[in-house]
């Protein structure tokens, strides 16, 4: 795998604290940057998952089971049947 240099402008307090966050894991920046560019392209690259947050409330369920008719009939019930 080869390599090219280049010449990157980011912040003054982000490349101060990236700097002391590479040094405090004992690793040069340029890995740090090198991890942190994989990072973000992995993440745009791997697809979102959608979780629904869990809702409920703690009872039995529904108490009489629903097929859409009956829901429907429910809803439009006493509106002009």
């Amino acid at each position: 795998m080869g390599h090219m240099k280049t010449t990157v402008e980011i912040a003054d307090s982000l490349f101060e604290e990236a700097k002391a966050f590479a040094a405090s894991r004992k690793v040069p920046l340029r890995r740090l940057v090198e991890e942190g560019l994989r990072a973000a392209i992995d993440q745009e690259r791997r697809p979102r998952k959608f979780r629904l947050r869990n809702g409920s409330v703690g009872g039995k369920g529904l108490r009489d089971p629903f097929s859409w008719p009956a829901v429907r009939g429910r809803i439009y019930q006493g509106r002009g049947e």
